[in-house]
């Protein structure tokens, strides 16, 4: 019994909930593609101006696929940081989710990635940054052959109905319940 289709089926996949864990699974996800030959965009919606551990990683595959077989992994941090620590005014989020948006469907419609992450992507509709229409729209666009990851908590219903795989991240413990603060290479 064959298990691969021939022209692969594009999936719309959701990592949401309040649970960590969210983009660490669309970067796994991104590992196994660019490891099976894919080629991988992530853009992050809401990330912002951090060295994040992945970000080095990411940098290191690409370099690794550029002397093989060109660049076939890429990451773009679009946003300005963390929308509630107030340290940069709404109208600059705002922005910055609509140059992200653009960013985004220039990927989806380029013909360029097998998988495109949008990663914070519920978050940004969540803080009024994106409308769920400009979601639902964007999705609206990709091609048939192409898979998206779309990360972040409380994900919208109607984005939830669009997807055809949905994983919910569930908080049971954490460590900065017993005080102890996030740590690189584990939580950033």
């Amino acid at each position: 019994m064959e298990t691969e289709q021939k022209t692969p089926h594009g999936l719309v996949l959701v990592h949401t909930g309040d649970g960590k864990g969210k983009t660490t699974a669309a970067l796994g996800l991104a590992m196994r593609a660019w490891g099976d030959g894919l080629s991988v965009l992530i853009l992050q919606f809401i990330k912002g101006g951090w060295k994040y551990g992945e970000l080095r990683a990411i940098e290191a595959l690409g370099k690794a696929s550029a002397a093989g077989m060109g660049g076939r992994i890429e990451v773009h941090q679009l946003g300005k940081g963390f929308t509630h620590k107030g340290d940069v005014p709404e109208a600059e989020h705002e922005k910055a989710a609509q140059e992200a948006l653009a960013a985004a469907r220039e990927a989806l419609t380029s013909g360029t990635w097998n998988l495109v992450i949008l990663d914070e992507i519920n978050y940004a509709v969540k803080f009024g940054l994106l409308k769920v229409s400009d979601v639902l729209e964007l999705l609206d666009l990709r091609p048939k052959t192409l898979h998206v990851v779309l990360t972040g908590r409380d994900a919208a219903p109607e984005i939830i109905a669009r997807a055809d795989l949905v994983t919910e991240m569930h908080l049971v413990k954490h460590p900065f319940e017993k005080g102890i603060k996030a740590q690189k290479g584990i939580e950033f």
